[in-house]
């Protein structure tokens, strides 16, 4: 498994190619719409330009939550990279909005049928931005980081938002006169997509600043490291919640009430170096011994 400097190298390389190909792109298709007269295409360069703002927002949301703990942030910070991903999220959401409030003003008043070559431009962005996912996305899974994640499904939406402006152009110009709203109505299409995709993303990343709950795996998983140590009779209690990169662990575990108080130190230690060398994404373990109800079934 990779070290925390290494994610941190990954997610931050995954992030730094995301903005470069997003101002390419974004420049390329707002001069294409401009010039083209589509303004699906307009609107598809701007959700780029924020995919960009959005990309910053990771890159030091990413650096952030890498800081070590200090005085003032004892647990560390890895709060900033969901609250990087929730600033993404609702970056999406905005982007949306403005998206299909331009296409119902352009769909109020008569304009031009977009030109042929617009299509050639969406072909090859839908391309690039679909590869582009799928790189940012297995680097966010490899990582764990709700925040490239996000990032990732950026690259997503703007390829669903090039796929719809690609299908009202293609109306658009098929149908000829009359027809030049579809271009329009596409942008609107891609803007539903888009916000789905911001609710979609905001959710988990609201949920880990509420510290809710991982995946039930990680904990059946820390319970089965904490249960092999001798001298740990049964874990009464284990939650689990994740600061950036890490997990943080409290537990409750019952041991023999006859035990030493040093005895039973060591078996807490024992538990917590376990865990953490078995699951290096675990950052701290604090451990509370009580005495074992089977040993002793008139403990209340």
């Amino acid at each position: 498994m990779d070290s925390p400097n290494d994610r941190l190298n990954r997610g931050l390389r995954a992030t730094a190619i995301g903005m470069v190909v997003n101002i390419v792109l974004a420049a390329t298709k707002l001069t294409a719409g401009l010039l083209g007269h589509s303004h699906a295409l307009i609107a598809d360069g701007v959700e780029s330009f924020a995919d960009i703002f959005s990309s910053l927002v990771v890159w030091r949301g990413l650096i952030v939550s890498a800081q070590p703990a200090d005085e003032d942030h004892p647990y560390g910070h890895g709060k900033a990279e969901p609250i990087a991903a929730a600033v993404v999220a609702t970056t999406l959401l905005l982007a949306a909005v403005w998206i299909a409030m331009k296409a119902v003003e352009e769909i109020l008043r008569p304009h031009l049928a977009p030109a042929p070559f617009t299509l050639a431009v969406l072909f090859l962005v839908v391309l690039i931005k679909e590869a582009l996912f799928r790189y940012v996305l297995d680097e966010a899974r490899s990582v764990g980081s709700s925040a490239v994640r996000s990032d990732a499904w950026h690259h997503r939406s703007d390829a669903i938002t090039s796929i719809a402006a690609a299908i009202g152009i293609s109306i658009a110009l098929i149908g000829g006169t009359g027809y030049e709203s579809a271009d329009d109505i596409a942008a609107i299409v891609a803007a539903g997509i888009i916000a789905w995709n911001g609710w979609r993303l905001l959710r988990p990343a609201l949920d880990e600043l509420m510290d809710a709950s991982p995946d039930l795996a990680v904990s059946a998983e820390i319970r089965r490291l904490a249960v092999e140590v001798p001298g740990v009779a049964a874990v009464e209690k284990c939650l689990v919640r994740k600061m950036g990169y890490h997990y943080f662990v409290d537990m409750h575990l019952e041991v023999d009430p006859q035990m030493t108080v040093h005895r039973a130190h060591e078996v807490a230690h024992q538990v917590k170096d376990r865990i953490r060398s078995q699951l290096p994404m675990v950052y701290d373990v604090l451990v509370h011994i009580e005495p074992s109800r089977k040993a002793n079934p008139e403990i209340l």
